[in-house]
């Protein structure tokens, strides 16, 4: 799939081939809730993880979550490939509860407090998710997209430039669909 840019004003934009919902390695979703999408979440949240170096090798890692969330039923301690941790910790919408966070996973918090958040994490070595903006609006790192298929994600290329991180090109091939 070739780059896209999604809007002429938006940073360049990669959209990534859809992650089943009922895949393996996840089952249909979170069955207590009904989610489809929870499991695909929280594979792609651990893969994201897996595939980003941070300055320093936080154990564990701090995942944030800011603001109601709809498809994070199965991020709460996620275990990554070299024995350390993603702990998941509940944080109110506002910068000033962000201090310990490696991972700041965006909810359904509205755009101009996404874009509050992402601001202050800018260039402090924090990787954004956000949930519930498929247009990349809120320049988070990553912004997830629910279809039909399944899970995908567009991964703002100036977002992961500023923020300190550096992710491994294998993120960069999912957000090319595989090319």
């Amino acid at each position: 799939m070739p780059l896209r840019p999604l809007h002429a004003a938006l940073p360049l934009v990669l959209l990534a081939a859809p992650l089943l919902a009922n895949d393996a390695g996840g089952g249909a979703g979170d069955a207590a809730s009904g989610d489809r999408y929870a499991g695909a979440v929280a594979r792609t949240v651990t893969a994201l993880i897996e595939y980003s170096t941070w300055p320093s090798r936080p154990n564990p890692l701090t995942l944030c979550v800011a603001g109601a969330v709809s498809h994070a039923g199965q991020i709460e301690e996620l275990r990554l490939s070299d024995g350390r941790k993603a702990v998941r910790r509940n944080v109110a919408p506002s910068a000033a509860a962000l201090g310990e966070c490696e991972v700041l996973y965006l909810g359904n918090i509205g755009q101009p407090a996404m874009r509050q958040l992402v601001a202050a994490v800018r260039g402090k070595g924090v990787l954004t998710i956000a949930e519930a903006d498929p247009d990349c609006r809120s320049e988070a790192m990553v912004c997830l997209i629910y279809l039909p298929a399944g899970l995908s994600f567009q991964l703002n290329i100036d977002a992961v430039a500023r923020s300190g991180l550096r992710l491994d090109p294998r993120v960069l091939r999912m957000a090319r669909g595989g090319s």
